[in-house]
């Protein structure tokens, strides 16, 4: 008879703003229930740091959802002493919004910013651009072919950006239109979409692709958006990432076997 695998805690925070949450928290936790010994708490807040801390591993998809003082420095600890955390899409994003001069990005969260490893400043509008892989021996990316996505494109700002392991990357210099910070048509047009961040014992997956809107996620601002938006979650390649992503939180390597930080 075979042992059973250990029982592993995860916590799925999923909540915020300007995205339809409800989805990308479903399709989430039915990739968590792919693995039997995964029980998954889930919070809509970062206010129950002690409970995040509990667990095994984190999973997040948030967007302007703030965290306490004290949630910033308390997950942070958690991961250098082993913590890893799946952090996607606007987990490093604030937003004061509207404003006379665009969408602002407040720089209101130094801790939490240089914790992921970034901080969202702006994205120009959704249309098709390319993802390729930056590291094409990593399992995490291993065999996965240049793909066209229609995502927002994350330019932000990096903390110890020598210390971030790009993954997936990709090409762009331009406008992004309806943001204070527009102007991106100079300097580095590499943008990074996957990176591993160590720190200390544990590290951040961040994978800033999967947006998603339904009709009613622009409230109080509009009532109703006429378009729903799916983004790279229509894409198989963006499945497959996370998956990969459960699998590394986990602490599985890419055939199921014991895997280390990077």
């Amino acid at each position: 008879m075979t042992d059973a695998p250990s029982r592993i805690d995860a916590y799925l925070v999923a909540g915020g703003k300007y995205h339809d949450i409800d989805f990308a928290r479903r399709e989430l936790l039915t990739l968590l229930g792919e693995h039997d010994n995964v029980r998954v708490r889930v919070g809509a807040t970062w206010d129950d740091a002690e409970a995040i801390c509990a667990s095994s591993f984190l999973v997040s998809y948030t967007c302007d959802l703030r965290p306490p003082d004290a949630s910033q420095h308390a997950i942070r600890n958690w991961v250098d002493q082993g913590g890893r955390w799946l952090a996607l899409h606007g987990t490093n994003a604030a937003l004061d919004l509207p404003r006379p001069n665009g969408v602002e990005a407040p720089r209101c969260f130094p801790t939490w910013a240089h914790t992921l490893g970034s901080q969202f400043i702006a994205h120009p509008p959704i249309q098709p651009y390319q993802v390729t892989v930056a590291d094409p021996d990593h399992w995490l990316v291993a065999g996965v072919e240049p793909f066209d996505t229609d995502d927002e494109l994350y330019l932000m700002e990096y903390h110890d950006r020598e210390q971030l392991h790009p993954l997936l990357h990709t090409h762009w210099h331009g406008d992004a239109t309806g943001f204070a910070e527009n102007d991106w048509a100079s300097g580095d047009d590499q943008h990074l979409v996957q990176y591993l961040r160590p720190l200390g014992r544990g590290a951040v997956l961040y994978n800033t692709l999967g947006h998603c809107r339904g009709h009613y996620d622009m409230a109080p601002m509009l009532d109703y958006y006429p378009r729903i938006e799916r983004c790279s979650w229509e894409r198989p390649q963006y499945y497959e990432l996370l998956r990969r992503g459960i699998r590394w939180a986990i602490g599985l390597g890419e055939e199921g076997t014991p895997g280390g930080t990077d």
